[in-house]
């Protein structure tokens, strides 16, 4: 899911946010323009942040992502690729909402120029990606089928936890993970520092950015 940050017509920065379906695992990055030669490379490292293997690709139905070189890199990958339908964002429902939940949240509606996107693409990667996954809560439902015999959904309190310990409670959750990874190296990097500790860290390094960057993100 692509969202820009634009203004007056004048293009900013475009942030690419991918989310798990099942687990809620989000990997935000950040581009200067959406082209191939800016966007393969995030794509490749967007798949390679996420700890578990994947085997769906689901997005927009734009030509930054139809196109030849995605299909080649996803193929390479052995991931399946399906698209959104013209005009039913219902298709992305998820990612919708994250976007307004989380990256829209912590970065704002403001312009962001095009020349802030490393320093952007840094702070969404390296700081609000592990703090979405491993500190921050979200809501996960709870199916039960009524009187009438259709499907619902709850969404109860004690049901709350971050995607990483909603990926924790998955019956063999360790046999889902990338060569390398285990699970006691992602419980090691999740038990680095509490939640509100996770959250100031997040808060500092976004006051940072935005004094760097001399731009005010509202």
């Amino acid at each position: 899911m692509t969202i820009e940050a634009g203004y007056d017509g004048i293009k900013g920065v475009y942030l690419i946010n991918a989310v798990d379906e099942v687990t809620q695992f989000q990997a935000v990055f950040a581009v200067e323009r959406i082209s191939e030669a800016y966007l393969l490379p995030v794509l490749a490292a967007m798949m390679d942040a996420f700890p578990f293997v994947i085997r769906g690709f689901h997005s927009d139905n734009g030509s930054e992502y139809i196109n030849h070189k995605v299909a080649n890199l996803l193929e390479k990958l052995r991931i399946e690729q399906t698209k959104s339908r013209s005009r039913q964002t219902n298709d992305n429902a998820l990612a919708e909402s994250k976007n307004a939940s989380t990256v829209r949240k912590y970065l704002g509606y403001s312009h962001i120029p095009q020349h802030l996107a490393n320093q952007l693409n840094t702070f969404t990667a390296e700081v609000l990606s592990p703090y979405l996954n491993y500190h921050r809560l979200c809501h996960f439902p709870t199916e039960y089928q009524d009187k009438k015999g259709k499907i619902r959904k709850r969404y109860l309190y004690q049901d709350m936890m971050t995607p990483y310990e909603q990926f924790r409670s998955l019956p063999a959750a360790e046999s889902y993970l990338k060569l390398g990874t285990t699970l006691e190296k992602l419980d090691a990097l999740a038990a680095k520092c509490s939640d509100n500790e996770a959250a100031q860290h997040l808060t500092e390094e976004r006051a940072k950015l935005f004094q760097l960057s001399g731009y005010p993100f509202n």
